[in-house]
This record gives C-alpha cells, structure tokens and sequence, in this order.
C-alpha cells in the first residue's frame, strides 16, 4: 500500500501554552502554521483545516491560514477540511483556492462539506430551512467552476450566470476536490454522481459500521458512469509517549469541549467509561505510537481506504503536547502503520 495518504487535521483549537493559560486567536493561529512546516518537515502527506466560527476555534478562513503555510513548506499538501460551501460563494471559494495553489506549486485541495455546525448561516444571512437546496445547488455550479471554462449557471439562492469566465485559473488546469461526508447515504450517491473523492468524517463508533458507505460509493460511480476514487477516512485522536500520558493529556480537554458542544444538541454530559470505551473499540485514535499505528492500521485495512487524516486537536492541549503528537505521528505513527499493513 505504498500509494496510501497521512495526512493531519485541526480546526486551529485555541490551545494552553505550558503555564496553563489560553493563547490569544492570532497566536493559535500562528501555532496551526507552526504545526503544518513541522509535518511538512517530517512528510505528512497533507495538513487540512476545517472551517469553523465557534469561540474554540480559531481557523474561520483555511484558505488564508494555508496561504501562510504554503509560504513556509514545500511539499505538504494544503487542503480545507472542510469548507463550508452551503454558506460561501462557490465562485469566491474556487479563487481563493486557486490562489493558494498558486502560492503552494499546485499543493491546494478543498474539501467541501455541509458543516456539522450551523454558525456560519446566520453569520452569512442564509436561512437553515434552506440547508439542503443550498448545499446541492452550489456544489453543482462547483463543480461546473472546475472544469476551467467560461459557466453558465441557474439556481434559486444565486445570482445566475451567463458565460462567466473566473480566474485565476490554475496551472494544472483541475483544483482537487474532496467531497466531506458525515453518514448520509445521499451525499454519498451525490458525491459519486460528480465523480469527485469521498473523505469520511467517522467521529464515533467503531470504523467498520462505514463500510456500507463505501460500497454504496463504489456501486453507485460504477451505475453512475463516474470514477470511484480512493476513498479518505478522517478521525479524532492524540499522541504522546504512553498511552496513559495520551488519555491524560486528552480528556480533561476532550470532555470540556464535548460537553459544551453536547449541551446544544441535547447529548448528556460524557463519562469517562464512554472515553475509554471510544478510545479501545471505536474512532479514538489515542495512545503511545504503537497502539495508533496498530488501531490506524486496523482501521485502514477494514475500511479499504486510501487516505487517513488525524484530527489531532480537541480542545485547549498544551501548545508542547501538540508539536509532540505532530512529531510522532511523522517520525512514528506512519512509518509503523505502513510497516504493519505490508506484512
């Protein structure tokens, strides 16, 4: 599996730094860039970061923050994970990616999503009860923007356009784009019915219950006449030197964030059992870098998958944790993984 991805992911999580105390938004900011040259440094396949306009996070604009980092690597890829198109401008979010493929040598990928929170909607002035037509109209003109040619394009939520022509163009001619999904079947089918990659986001439970979704994937590009293409899985989890230093590090910052998110969507608090459960049977990645590897592996080879992300934020960690968890996922995590899946 020599062609198989690593890629790492954060919505930009405010952290600590070692005293114990937040870092300001633009220090977090420049701590997400601090992070990505040190993957590029160590061959991380990709760095992706998801939208977000919530006070935890301070990454609101990716294509702007991998702007920065496209200055400072060379060879990590820079993608969104994800960009929120229901609530952008699809026009707006093919130039600033195209942009940034300009300033990284053709290193830009956008993952476009519908967004598992809902801030951005009325942040923008668009209304949840037109969720679903927002999403499917403009990732048809999307889509139609990739192509590179002048577009002529009609929906009900946009201005139409009649043989716009949108620059900067891209120097490869095809901005790579990924289609975020969390669970529903039918942005499964219409991610095939575009013949654009699917990137799993599987956050709970054990990772084997989204292989249904996969082959749903495959079946439908094949009855589609599209192309099936690798498919990418991205899961929440955390590194240290031990596994007890992992949770440790993790949970007091996991459970804070968990329950302030599950307080609005009507979860009870978390208990520690539940962590512990998630981290030795389902989508928690945490541990020393023998038992990710072993569990990444595991992961890899039910699923099929091609590309495998770690969200390694979750919360406030320390500023030191997270370069560790960066490092070892670079130097350890992956050359293991790798290993293990080739015997």
């Amino acid at each position: 599996m020599s062609d198989l991805e690593f890629g790492l992911d954060t919505f930009g999580d405010v952290p600590e730094d070692d005293s114990g105390k937040l870092v300001s938004y633009a220090a977090a900011i420049r701590q997400v860039v601090d992070e990505a040259v040190l993957a590029d440094e160590l061959g991380v396949d990709v760095i992706a970061l998801g939208e977000h306009h919530r006070p935890e996070y301070s990454v609101s604009t990716p294509e702007t923050v991998l702007a920065g980092i496209a200055t400072r690597t060379s060879r990590i890829r820079l993608a969104s994970g994800v960009t929120v198109l229901s609530s952008d401008d699809p026009v707006r979010v093919f130039q600033r990616f195209a942009t940034v493929d300009a300033l990284s040598h053709g290193r830009a990928e956008v993952i476009l999503g519908r967004g598992s929170f809902t801030e951005s909607f009325p942040l923008f002035g668009y209304d949840l009860r037109d969720y679903d037509v927002l999403f499917e109209e403009k990732i048809e003109l999307f889509v139609k923007l990739l192509d590179e040619q002048p577009v002529t394009w009609s929906g009900t939520k946009r201005a139409p356009l009649e043989r716009a022509d949108v620059f900067p163009k891209t120097e490869s001619g095809r901005l790579t784009t990924w289609v975020g999904v969390g669970g529903s079947p039918q942005s499964v089918v219409r991610t095939a019915r575009y013949g654009l990659p699917l990137m799993l986001a599987i956050i709970g439970g054990a990772p084997e219950r989204f292989a249904p979704y996969i082959d749903l994937y495959r079946r439908a590009a094949e009855q589609l006449g599209t192309t099936a293409h690798p498919v990418g899985m991205h899961s929440p989890g955390f590194i240290a030197d031990t596994d007890a230093e992992a949770k440790e590090l993790y949970w007091p910052y996991y459970r804070v964030m968990r329950d302030r998110i599950g307080a609005l969507r009507g979860w009870p608090p978390i208990r520690r059992a539940e962590f512990d459960a998630e981290v030795e049977h389902g989508s928690l990645y945490i541990g020393s870098p023998e038992t990710v590897a072993r569990r990444v592996a595991r992961a890899i080879r039910s699923l099929g998958v091609g590309r495998f992300d770690l969200i390694y934020t979750a919360g406030a960690q320390p500023v030191s944790a997270r370069m560790r968890a960066v490092e070892l996922y670079g130097t350890k995590v992956i050359p293991m993984v790798r290993d293990i899946l080739a015997s």
